[in-house]
């Protein structure tokens, strides 16, 4: 296409022949009189010179007699269908060497109202190049975007694309200009593909972007997801002392804390604003909404401390985020005096949303009261709850196991006018799965259809929860391919809980398989699904396939948290891999983790099964003093238990030295298994050491022992 266009062009401009002489000799004479066209069928068709001649001195004829505006509306005495698209092509050269660029551009702004002209590329091509034959670039470029915006309608944005650099040896001079043309078509289409090349190749010939194409860029990489590329590009044009504008800025921040990457963009407001760029109140909203989203509270309060500093005054979405950031932190209290300081404003009302946050708080905390008190209030305030209200409250209800008022609030939505939505369903699902009515679950769902809901990815993985709770791997298989089915896609979580259900089972074999298929459809496993995996192949006495896991996991750059670690731990001790064990165990520790009181035992035990009792209280000792008292207190019990009293006393003596006060169970377990030794004098060392501090604690297991001695006697 671009070639036989060129071709065309060379026909025109590249000869060493005239364009008069390419016109058969034809001088357009812009403001001589010329006869109009007799439009009759019968009237036999004019020559293409004469039509030619005409239509130029229609358009610079109703060109100069039109009030002066950038481009008149042409009012041509004939219809687009007796001209054909060479003579169009034709009469824009000739206006464009003859009465000017902007005369010319006018005939071509009147000939894009028509499809045969618009969707037609050589008129684009030979338009531009004359326009560039007389150095007026800004004009070109006008030309340039019509072509762009049009021919994508009609599946040319590729062509269209090509034909605009190709321009460039036609003497278009390539700018950030044409660049942003392009982009802003391109992007608005959703080709981010060809954007890219587009933007790499230009900057290739030498083109250096404004703020707006990198404007264009990030949003567009903002709009799909694509995060560490905007992020890339922000990089850039900020080190390039670029700034966005505010609505720019809110949809960055949005998309960022969206994706969790909350100190990204903390980095790049404050950046922006050391450069001189002014946040405003929506700028700042959606900074806290992120903040509250990671669950930053107390950073969401600082940065509303700044806002007010700055002199703008929070409005009701900004304390409505807040008021829902301190309930899902279980601070209602403090969430309730805010939304007071709402209700006593004369500026800022609390809306629908602040109230379905503060009802959400209630019924997180089981205060349903509250909750239903504060629905009566909307209604006061002439506010009509939204489907998100009354799902909120229904949850509420359901989690509890109030079924009956839950269904009394799903009638009174309909009364409202509002038809309860699949999310509604789950909820009510969801509790009475949890409550253990698995059929009535079920019957609600076969309802659901009835009103026309289709069950979603949350009501398939309920289902499938529930099957997995109850160890019933058919029914859940069943259930995920019955989802797949349904076209819908399982997320992350959906493959985790399936996984999990399997390892449970030793069913490493469909676990692999079901973890390979949600990679292969682009998913992340996360941490809990890695743990999963790992502990399956822990029960299955598999430590080297799990240990692979934790490998990949890292590769990955998913971190491992104390359940991985645990998990590996233990099955490293089951297979007596201890110090492949303590490895995992110090790593853990460094990276400030805090094991589990399983983890801690278990590694130590097995430490003192090797009779290695000093490595034991190695590990030990790096815990702090709470957690080593509760630790060495359950593995003195434990050793009692196994008959190890001498070990057991080793830890017991220490235990003593770290804190005299001993726990009545830890002293009963030592006492008890010396007096079963027959290890009195080792009872009678331990009794001087503790005879002050617990001394009517052992003087009353001495009694109690002595009456179970004389009862077995």
């Amino acid at each position: 296409m671009v070639s036989l266009a060129f071709n065309l062009l060379s026909k025109i401009l590249h000869q060493k022949t005239s364009l008069r002489t390419f016109l058969n000799g034809v001088r357009v004479r812009p403001f001589c009189h010329v006869p109009a066209i007799n439009h009759s069928p019968t009237a036999s068709s004019p020559p293409s010179t004469v039509i030619i001649k005409r239509v130029c001195f229609w358009v610079c004829d109703s060109y100069y007699n039109q009030p002066k505006k950038t481009y008149p509306v042409l009012n041509l005495p004939i219809h687009s269908e007796f001209l054909t698209q060479e003579q169009a092509i034709i009469v824009v050269a000739s206006l464009a060497e003859e009465a000017g660029s902007m005369v010319a551009l006018s005939f071509f702004y009147w000939a894009i109202e028509f499809p045969k002209f618009r969707h037609f590329m050589r008129f684009y091509i030979v338009s531009a190049t004359c326009l560039i034959k007389n150095g007026n670039f800004e004009r070109t470029h006008e030309v340039l975007r019509c072509m762009v915006r049009n021919l994508s309608q009609v599946g040319m944005l590729k062509e269209a694309v090509d034909m605009v650099l190709e321009l460039e040896s036609q003497g278009l001079v390539l700018s950030a200009h044409t660049l942003n043309l392009v982009l802003s078509v391109v992007n608005e289409m959703g080709c981010i593909q060809m954007a890219e090349n587009v933007f790499d190749e230009m900057c290739k010939r030498g083109v250096i972007p404004d703020p707006y194409c990198y404007k264009s860029m990030v949003v567009a990489y903002c709009r799909i997801g694509r995060v560490s590329d905007a992020d890339r590009l922000l990089s850039v044009m900020l080190s390039r002392g670029f700034l966005v504008d505010n609505a720019t800025c809110s949809l960055i921040i949005n998309v960022l804390c969206e994706n969790g990457f909350v100190n990204r963009t903390l980095w790049f407001f404050n950046k922006m604003v050391d450069m001189g760029f002014e946040p405003n109140v929506i700028n700042f909203t959606c900074l806290i909404t992120g903040l509250r989203n990671r669950g930053s509270i107390k950073q969401a309060f600082e940065l509303l401390e700044e806002m007010v500093r700055k002199g703008l005054k929070p409005n009701v979405y900004t304390h409505t985020a807040l008021i829902d950031g301190l309930c899902k932190k279980g601070w209602t209290d403090k969430a309730f005096r805010l939304f007071l300081k709402l209700v006593r404003s004369d500026n800022y009302k609390p809306n629908v949303h602040t109230y379905t946050a503060m009802i959400a708080g209630y019924c997180k905390e089981e205060k349903l009261n509250r909750a239903e008190m504060l629905l009566v209030k909307m209604r006061e305030q002439g506010l009509i709850p939204n489907v998100n209200t009354y799902t909120t409250l229904i949850d509420g209800h359901s989690k509890v196991g109030d079924f009956d008022r839950a269904y009394e609030l799903m009638d009174l939505m309909r009364e409202d006018g509002l038809n309860p939505n699949i999310c509604t369903c789950n909820a009510v699902i969801d509790g009475l799965c949890k409550k253990g009515r698995v059929k009535e679950a079920y019957r609600l769902l076969e309802r659901s259809y009835e009103i026309g809901l289709c069950p979603d990815e949350v009501t398939y993985t309920i289902l499938i929860s529930e099957s997995c709770k109850h160890e019933d791997s058919r029914q859940a298989l069943a259930l995920f391919n019955k989802m797949t089915k349904s076209g819908i896609t399982p997320d992350m979580h959906t493959y985790t809980t399936l996984i999990s259900a399997l390892s449970r089972q030793k069913k490493m074999r469909e676990c692999e398989r079901i973890l390979d298929d949600a990679v292969n459809i682009g998913l992340i496993p996360t941490t809990k699904t890695y743990t999963s995996m790992i502990c399956g192949y822990c029960r299955d006495s598999k430590i080297d396939l799990a240990m692979k896991v934790l490998q990949k996991m890292r590769f990955h750059g998913c971190a491992p948290d104390t359940f991985t670690y645990g998990a590996l731990i233990s099955g490293l001790c089951k297979e007596s891999m201890l110090d492949e064990s303590r490895t995992l165990y110090d790593e853990m520790i460094d990276k400030g983790m805090s094991p589990c009181e399983v983890t801690r035992v278990t590694i130590a035990y097995e430490f003192c099964k090797k009779d290695e009792p000093s490595i034991a209280m190695d590990l030990l000792d790096k815990l702090d003093k709470k957690l080593w008292v509760r630790t060495v207190s359950t593995l003195v019990r434990k050793l009692c238990s196994e008959q190890k009293v001498e070990m057991a006393a080793q830890f017991f003596e220490k235990l003593l030295d770290m804190n005299q006060k001993v726990d009545r169970a830890t002293l009963a377990a030592f006492m008890t298994a010396c007096y079963d030794s027959n290890n009195y004098a080792l009872v009678s060392d331990m009794s001087e050491r503790i005879q002050k501090e617990n001394g009517s604690l052992l003087h009353s297991h001495d009694e109690s022992h002595e009456k179970q001695l004389r009862a077995q006697k």
